[in-house]
């Protein structure tokens, strides 16, 4: 009898663990605005995701809400902690707007899990103004800053800036004043007249100076001989993640909980020489002291004050934010606070601010 009650109690047991033991598949975002595309100009649309379950994954198939994009994924199992991708590629033959949905099957939901992707196909290719909104003279992109959010060390991840030729002459497409830990790719190397192209930014993690923030420009030559100024300047944030592989059973179990009251603000429209403030409540609603290790402001129309750095379990503390509406006008790219904590749920958070001039 007691060896039975013991096989019953192993299976059951068994089956607990198993029932504990399960991947799960977290993807950086699940939607994707890709603004306005060229007509019969193919867009590649990527989705990273981590295996933050305890077994292996495996994606077994996915699937497209239509004939006009086609998929692939990583195929081979995911260890827990490891990383693979989904990606797909939209035709744009038709020209209008879109909605579209990928369909992922894997052994961490019983149910599909939907990304999707909007966007518009326009045929106006003469001016890129609809493309390519952003001009530095001549040359038009379809980004203004260049923006590496939530890397980790070794990544080595890519960033693509669409660039137009709408000059009478031909362009070679080239960034300036690259710091060592970037390198830029021009695809074609030259432009002619009308044509548009591409620029790959890729960072190499291992040669960033430091944990947390970095934040640095590269400068677009417009022309042969061009210089370095504010007119080309295209600023770069990177926010490089910590490392929690060595966390022990006990940190993991608890750990510290960020909670903000908002992450996005908006003021109403200002006058050129005022100065408005609101405040984000910071509160650590976890089991151990919240550490906000770096904090960066990527605009000169923002200024920042945050009384504590450090915030036990339970407390709370108040961050001010101040736009300085003389500087708007010289603001590339949305205002936006960034910070990196020692919470592993939420390792880096962006407050994101809308302002403008009356």
């Amino acid at each position: 009898m007691k060896k039975r009650i013991l096989f019953l109690f192993s299976i059951m047991l068994g089956v607990a663990l198993t029932a504990y033991a399960q991947p799960k598949i977290t993807f950086d975002r699940e939607k994707q605005d890709l603004g306005y595309i060229l007509w019969r100009n193919p867009t590649t649309v990527t989705y990273q995701f981590t295996n933050t379950g305890d077994k292996p994954l495996v994606i077994s198939n996915v699937t497209a809400s239509c004939g006009c994009v086609s998929v692939d994924w990583t195929k081979q199992p995911i260890p827990a902690g490891g990383k693979g991708t989904v990606s797909a590629v939209f035709d744009a033959e038709a020209i209008g707007h879109f909605y579209k949905e990928v369909g992922v099957y894997c052994n961490a939901s019983p149910m599909p899990i939907y990304l999707e992707f909007n966007g518009e196909v326009t045929a106006d290719a003469k001016n890129y103004s609809f493309t390519h909104p952003y001009g530095f003279g001549s040359v038009r992109l379809n980004q203004e800053e260049i923006d590496f959010e939530n890397v980790n060390k070794g990544d080595r991840p890519e960033f693509t800036i669409l660039v137009a030729n709408t000059s009478s002459k031909t362009y070679t497409p080239v960034l300036m004043h690259l710091p060592p830990y970037l390198s830029a790719e021009a695809t074609p190397e030259v432009l002619g007249r009308g044509k548009n192209g591409k620029i790959v930014v890729t960072l190499d993690t291992d040669k960033l100076p430091k944990l947390g923030i970095t934040r640095t420009s590269v400068y677009l030559s417009r022309f042969p001989g061009d210089k370095v100024g504010a007119d080309n300047e295209i600023p770069v944030s990177i926010a490089l993640l910590p490392d929690f592989s060595k966390m022990t059973e006990q940190q993991k179990n608890n750990p510290p909980q960020l909670s903000l009251s908002a992450t996005e603000l908006e003021f109403p429209p200002l006058k050129p020489n005022q100065k408005k403030s609101q405040s984000v409540v910071i509160t650590n609603t976890g089991k151990s002291n919240l550490e906000i290790q770096d904090m960066q402001v990527n605009s000169i129309a923002l200024a920042v004050s945050l009384k504590k750095t450090v915030l036990k379990p339970g407390e709370s503390t108040k961050m001010k934010i101040t736009v300085l509406a003389e500087n708007l006008s010289r603001v590339k790219g949305t205002p936006r606070v960034l910070m990196i904590t020692n919470d592993p749920a939420k390792p880096s958070v962006t407050i994101r601010v809308k302002a403008k001039l009356l």
